[in-house]
């Protein structure tokens, strides 16, 4: 079981003329304590359940890029991005420039959005839910067509038309990058995982819930054709033991998802120091977690 770390809040003691700084200690924390994954989240205003949305917030993917530069082998990806915060023809030269940049270490992590006050606000349109789906699954087909070497042509869907899907140069990640799904709803978000996905992400509620979520992934992948073992399983952490430096508190909770066959336990530090996070805490657990499952 491997360790990633998700960076999720900007309010370091220096302001903003710290964050430089501190993002490029963050990155290379993270490689020399073994992290396997690095991303930031997309969005436009701080999550109000995570402090405040007048807190500091980057924009996500000029947050990777400069990440990219300052580290050479951690995957890079938001986790994740709005289906509605980029037209997908965009978001696909995005994500590529990202992996072409990174020596092919992007995932385009997506979901179907949620937070409506952040579009309400800086003016972006935030449909209702099954539109803002049905968009999702047109982007993902829009992407994977952009990223095929042997495709430009045009895309004809219900809310997205391209004349050309034409991709540039091509992604480093053969045969794309990895497309990342997050997001546990039954009916619609797993069955985009199996049909398009090549990892998802889940909260991590309890092991039981976590595990019925994957039989749920098991059925869709039945129903989709989809090899169940090829998508990739992480769940995001942010529990109090992690929080205090509790290692052993944090290792007993994490035992309990070892037989659920899950790749990577994102952690979740609510703090604008991730750098010493990863210090303290990141680097101890990946050690003990490289014995799990």
């Amino acid at each position: 079981m491997r360790v990633g770390v998700h960076i999720n809040r900007f309010d370091h003691p220096g302001g903003g003329p710290a964050l430089g700084a501190e993002l490029a200690a963050a990155g290379a924390a993270a490689e020399a304590a073994g992290v396997s994954w690095l991303s930031v989240m997309d969005h436009y205003f701080q999550m109000e359940f995570n402090d405040r949305a007048e807190d500091p917030m980057l924009e996500a993917y000029t947050t990777l890029g400069f990440l990219a530069g300052h580290t050479s082998t951690v995957r890079l990806g938001a986790l994740v991005t709005g289906v509605t915060y980029r037209h997908p023809g965009l978001l696909a030269k995005i994500a590529t420039t990202l992996d072409v940049l990174s020596g092919g270490r992007a995932t385009l992590g997506i979901g179907a959005a949620w937070y409506d006050r952040e579009h309400a606000g800086l003016g972006v349109p935030f449909p209702p839910v099954a539109e803002r789906f049905e968009r999702l699954e047109e982007t993902l087909r829009i992407c994977l067509q952009m990223w095929d070497p042997a495709t430009n042509g045009s895309f004809e869907g219900r809310h997205y038309r391209l004349a050309e899907t034409l991709g540039i140069p091509a992604p480093v990640s053969t045969p794309h990058p990895e497309i990342m799904i997050g997001g546990g709803g039954e009916k619609k978000t797993l069955r985009l995982v199996a049909r398009y996905g090549d990892a998802c992400n889940l909260f991590m509620t309890s092991p039981e819930e976590v595990g019925h979520k994957l039989d749920v992934l098991r059925g869709h992948c039945d129903t989709e054709g989809r090899d169940y073992d090829e998508i990739r399983k992480t769940v995001v952490y942010s529990g109090e033991p992690a929080m205090k430096g509790d290692l052993d508190a944090f290792t007993r909770e994490i035992a309990g998802y070892t037989e659920l066959g899950i790749d990577t336990v994102i952690l979740g530090p609510r703090t604008g120091e991730p750098a010493a996070f990863i210090e303290n805490f990141a680097a101890p657990a990946v050690q003990r977690l490289a014995g799990l499952g």
